[in-house]
């Protein structure tokens, strides 16, 4: 390690993290943008529900594919980490404004995918940037990225809850402004730190090994889990609490909107806890629990749906922090337990099959909706997922090879 990297004053790492953080913020207010205005285009475009699933679909698809690229081409190494993200939230700002040209439902997923595209270039670079940072209290930087980039998918639907007469455009355009403003962040106001992070690149030759990995694949079975919940809550949450608290039968709710914002940006608080937790009682425990409790909030919600607005607002606000504050310690188990020859594809691979899975998920659910005769009782389809992925974390607990994670804690 250089001198300079030992003399890296620590006041300073932690303003880069902010400063980061809060660019990530602004970038991924463009990722449920057009979810947060949903019932106006389906009313205004004459969607389907269906159809509106894929404007959210578009992102991940676009996500799973810019992040293997990404990956696989080594863009992190071959880009200075800052002009990669700030190109990239260029790109979203870009095409997240598009859709104000209103092109029709296939011209807008079309600039949805562009738009996880674009976001791609922003996470994981992240991750990696805040790295370079930091050798302790990594983890605790890296719950703060995460955390980031929950409050900034929440934020489109604070701009839509802060008055029932906010038009749709202007949610679009203030996500968009937002994430120009975080390419000129990234740009200006962030750079590499003195720990240089070793190169995490995807090689499909690699995959065989991975997959063969048992530890690795409960990992995996956690994460998958996870994922089968996460986006697809987030995704339909606004439909849910719509459904629930539109009395005036308009199918707009600025409540349903500002108490969806409350439950996704909590998420930023189950993100530190989670980091919190995983370092003092371990990676399995705590991903564990996070996820036995989001899935009884999964299996209750059906059940306050008709309130009182208290408790509906309790069990959407716990499970928005629960749902969310064990996604860091997957990648955390995987850099632990893979071999360091094949961390990067081990990486890639488990969020190319999580984004892959939140797809599926996020299409189904209005079909669900629409064969249950509503939102009351869809939700509770994802409880599947968090009982199989604490499962999978348990299992992996009692294996002697549990004992590398978080420092012997399990």
């Amino acid at each position: 390690m250089t001198a300079t990297a030992q003399d890296a004053p620590a006041p300073y790492r932690w303003r880069m993290l902010a400063v980061l953080c809060g660019a990530v913020v602004l970038s991924f207010s463009t990722w449920f943008s057009a979810n947060a205005v949903a019932p106006e285009l389906i009313r205004a475009w004459s969607l389907s529900e269906a159809q509106a699933a894929w404007l959210t679909n578009g992102v991940q698809i676009g996500f799973v594919i810019g992040a293997l690229a990404a990956s696989f081409f080594n863009l992190p190494d071959l880009v200075r980490m800052n002009r990669l993200m700030a190109g990239s939230g260029l790109l979203a700002a870009l095409s997240n404004a598009a859709m104000l040209l209103e092109p029709g439902p296939a011209g807008s997923i079309f600039f949805r995918v562009l738009t996880g595209f674009a976001l791609a270039g922003v996470y994981p670079p992240a991750l990696k940037l805040v790295s370079t940072w930091f050798i302790s209290g990594r983890g605790l930087a890296l719950a703060g990225v995460i955390g980031a980039i929950t409050a900034g998918s929440s934020l489109p639907h604070l701009f839509r809850g802060m008055s029932s007469l906010v038009d749709w455009r202007h949610v679009l355009l203030l996500s968009s402004m937002a994430a120009l403003a975080s390419s000129l962040v990234f740009l200006l106001w962030t750079r590499e730190g003195p720990y240089p992070f070793g190169k995490a690149v995807f090689d499909p030759r690699q995959i065989g090994r991975v997959l063969k990995d048992r530890d690795l694949l409960l990992v995996n079975g956690g994460y998958l889990g996870h994922m089968w919940e996460l986006y697809a809550m987030w995704a339909w949450l606004l439909a849910y609490l719509t459904a629930a608290l539109d009395t005036d039968g308009t199918g707009l709710s600025a409540q349903a909107s500002l108490l969806t914002f409350i439950a996704v940006a909590a998420g930023v608080f189950g993100c530190f806890a989670g980091g919190i937790l995983s370092d003092r009682f371990g990676r399995t425990a705590t991903t564990a629990g996070m996820m036995i409790v989001s899935g009884t909030c999964a299996l209750l919600i059906g059940f306050v749906f008709d309130g009182p607005f208290w408790l509906l607002a309790l069990v959407v606000i716990t499970w928005g922090v629960s749902i969310i504050g064990d996604s860091a310690q997957f990648s955390a188990a995987v850099t632990e337990l893979a071999d360091r020859s094949y961390i990067g594809t081990a990486l890639s691979l488990q969020m190319g099959m999580g984004f892959a899975l939140t797809i599926l998920m996020i299409w189904a659910l209005p079909h669900l909706a629409s064969l249950f005769g509503g939102w009351r009782w869809t939700f509770a389809v994802l409880a599947i997922g968090p009982a199989f992925g604490a499962a999978s974390m348990l299992l992996l607990r009692t294996r002697p090879e549990a004992r590398r994670l978080a420092g012997g804690k399990r």
